[in-house]
C-alpha cells in the first residue's frame, strides 16, 4: 500500500495551496458628490476657455448701435437680453455674452498658471526649509515672512504700472506677478509639515540606510504632503482668480484684445448699471467668478476627503449607518464609526457611535 501511495503521489500533479487574491482598490474619488460637481463646473469653464472666442456670436471689441428700444427707466442706454444678444448690450453697443466668453480664457490661464508657479515655489522653499533646517531654514523663513507682511495689492498695482499696458496684457506676465505674492502662505504650511515629518521613524530609517536627501524628499516626504500641496494649489488658484479680476476692475491689468471679467465689472460700475437696474451687465461676470471659485473649492473638499483617513472613515461610517438603519449625528472632536452588530446582539448609539451590547 505504501508503494502504491508513493506511485500515485509521483504521477499526480503537485497540490498548490490557494493564494489569496489582493483586493482591488476602488477609485473613491468618483463617490464624492463634491468632487463630481466641482469637476463638472471646472470642465465647463475649461471648455469655454478653449472654445469661447471661437463660438462667440459677435466680436467682443466691436461697438455698434443698440438694437431695439432702450431699457425703460434706465440711466444708461444699455439693451436688455434678446434673441440676437443673449445677455444684452453695453451702453456703447458691445455684446456682453461675447465679452464673457472672451474673458474666460485669460482668467483660466492666469489662475492655473499662477497657482502652479506659486505652488512650485512654496513646495521648493517650504520643504527645503523644513527638511534641511539650520541656516537655510532661517533665511527661507525670513523670506517667506517678508512676503507675508508686504501688502499684496499695492505691490501688484505698482508692478503693473511699472510694466505698462503692453506687458500687463500678457497672461504669462500677469501670472508671474500674481505668483510672486501668492507663494508665502503655502510655503509656511508646507514647512511646518516638513518639520513634523523629518523626525518620523520612516525618514530616519531611510537616512540611516544611506538614502540621499533628494531621494528622501521625493519618495518619503512629498507623498505624505499630497493633501497639503493640493490644497495649496487650489486655494492659490482661487487667490489668483480674485487678484486678476481685482486688477482688471482697477484697470491696472490691461485686457488688450481679450476681455477680462474685472474690466466688465468696471464698465458696468462706471456706467451706473447697478443703479439703473441693468442686471445683465454685472451679474454674468460676477456669477462666473463665483462659480469658478466654487468649483475649485469643491474639488479641494473632495481631495481632502479622499486623502484624509479620518474624513474617509467618517464618510464611510455615515453610509454604513444608513444601510443598517442607524443615524449617526456628527459631533465635534469625534470621528463617527459604525460597528455592525453581530447575530443576537443589540446595537445602541452613544455620542454619535454605535456600540454592541449583549
Amino acid at each position: 500500500m505504501a508503494m502504491i501511495d508513493i506511485a500515485q503521489s509521483e504521477t499526480s500533479e503537485p497540490i498548490v495551496p490557494p493564494v489569496a487574491k489582493r483586493p482591488k482598490r476602488s477609485f473613491r474619488l468618483s463617490r464624492s458628490k463634491k468632487m463630481l460637481i466641482g469637476l463638472v463646473l471646472l470642465g465647463i469653464f475649461v471648455l469655454l476657455a478653449i472654445l469661447g472666442p471661437i463660438i462667440a456670436p459677435h466680436d467682443p471689441t466691436a461697438l455698434g448701435a443698440l438694437e431695439g428700444p432702450p431699457t425703460p427707466g434706465s440711466l444708461v442706454p444699455s439693451q436688455q437680453p434678446s434673441g440676437h444678444h443673449w445677455l444684452g448690450q453695453t451702453g456703447i453697443g458691445g455684446d456682453i455674452f461675447s465679452q464673457l466668453l472672451a474673458g474666460t480664457r485669460p482668467t483660466v490661464i492666469v489662475a492655473f498658471l499662477a497657482g502652479a508657479i506659486a505652488t512650485a515655489l512654496a513646495v521648493l522653499i517650504g520643504i527645503t526649509a523644513g527638511f534641511v533646517g539650520g541656516l537655510f531654514d532661517e533665511i527661507l523663513s525670513m523670506l517667506a515672512n517678508i512676503f507675508l507682511v508686504i501688502p499684496a495689492l499695492p505691490l501688484l498695482i505698482a508692478i503693473g504700472a511699472f510694466l505698462g499696458p503692453e506687458r500687463s496684457s500678457n497672461p504669462i506676465v500677469v501670472s508671474l506677478i500674481i505668483a510672486l505674492t501668492g507663494w508665502a502662505w503655502g510655503a509656511r504650511v508646507i514647512r511646518a509639515q516638513a518639520l513634523s515629518l523629518r523626525s518620523r521613524d520612516f525618514v530616519e530609517a531611510a537616512r540611516v540606510s544611506g538614502e540621499s536627501s533628494w531621494r528622501i524628499i521625493v519618495s518619503e516626504i512629498m507623498p505624505n504632503l499630497t493633501a497639503v500641496i493640493a490644497s495649496s494649489f487650489l486655494f492659490t488658484t482661487i487667490y489668483a482668480i480674485g487678484t486678476y479680476v481685482g486688477l482688471g476692475f482697477l484697470t491696472v491689468v490691461s485686457a488688450g484684445p481679450n476681455y477680462n471679467w474685472g474690466t466688465m465689472l468696471f464698465d458696468a460700475t462706471s456706467s451706473s448699471a447697478v443703479e439703473s437696474g441693468a442686471w445683465w451687465w454685472y451679474i454674468p461676470p460676477g456669477l462666473a467668478i463665483a462659480l469658478l471659485g466654487t468649483s475649485l473649492a469643491l474639488i479641494n473638499f473632495g481631495v481632502d476627503e479622499y486623502i484624509n483617513p479620518r474624513l474617509r472613515v467618517a464618510n464611510g461610517g455615515r453610509k454604513d449607518g444608513k444601510k443598517i438603519g442607524v443615524k449617526i449625528a456628527p459631533q465635534l472632536g469625534f470621528t463617527p464609526v459604525v460597528r455592525r452588530p453581530s447575530a443576537g446582539a443589540g446595537a445602541r448609539q452613544t455620542n454619535g457611535r454605535t456600540e454592541e451590547s449583549r
